[in-house]
């Protein structure tokens, strides 16, 4: 379990392994499971702690999750040059319904999500529009001082410095994106970002539009 003393501390580092020595894949949760145990649709639509942040129908025929970490830079590459192709011809056309959750690879990327929930709130478009911002501005917010380039940047969405600082110390927000992640790598099988699963099905990796639309075009079919 992180806890905010520990978690405050981190923030103002500019790596993580300054934090302890200790493996980022401890940081939030157990090590992560590695198993070839295949996880269902139901698993992945289960109801999480947090609630889910989507684009897109909810009766849509296929449905996207991806699970990424804020400090990743593969997903940052996704979120650049794919995911606008991908909401273009798939989920702004109503035959997509994408869900976006946190994996946290580090504390950073905790506090990268955390912000995004705060600002938010129950805002879907506001939620993938802030972490969109955070995945343009990976490189400044993460090597620099954390905490003060999240307050810049809730500040644009307006937030004030204290009401960031609350964010960032809101030990109950942090416990449910760790409960999700858990859930995520215990019954799922996620232990790497992003990771994505199209109607229960994961790919794992910087996936393209053509290989999403592999598997997305039949299933459209189906549907008709």
């Amino acid at each position: 379990m992180i806890t905010r003393r520990t978690f405050t501390a981190a923030l103002s580092l500019t790596g993580l392994a300054a934090v302890a020595g200790v493996s980022p894949f401890r940081l939030i949760g157990d090590a992560f499971a590695q198993s070839s145990a295949a996880a269902t649709a139901a698993d992945v639509a289960k109801p999480m702690s947090l609630p889910d942040m989507a684009l897109g129908p909810k009766d849509a025929a296929v449905t996207i999750t991806e699970y990424a970490s804020m400090t990743c830079s593969h997903c940052a590459t996704f979120n650049e040059e794919v995911f606008p192709k991908l909401k273009a011809a798939y989920i702004d056309t109503g035959k997509v319904r994408y869900v976006f959750r946190e994996f946290p690879l580090d504390i950073k990327a905790a506090a990268g999500s955390m912000l995004s929930r705060c600002i938010a709130k129950d805002d879907s478009a506001k939620y993938f529009a802030v972490t969109d911002l955070l995945f343009k501005t990976q490189a400044d917010w993460v090597m620099k001082d954390t905490t003060e380039q999240l307050k810049r940047i809730g500040k644009q969405a307006g937030l004030s410095a204290a009401d960031v600082e609350a964010c960032l110390k809101d030990q109950a927000l942090l416990d449910k994106i760790a409960a999700d992640q858990k859930y995520a790598n215990e019954v799922l099988k996620v232990n790497s970002t992003p990771s994505f699963f199209v109607n229960g099905e994961m790919l794992r990796g910087e996936t393209s539009l053509e290989e999403f639309a592999k598997r997305i075009d039949p299933l459209l079919q189906k549907k008709s």
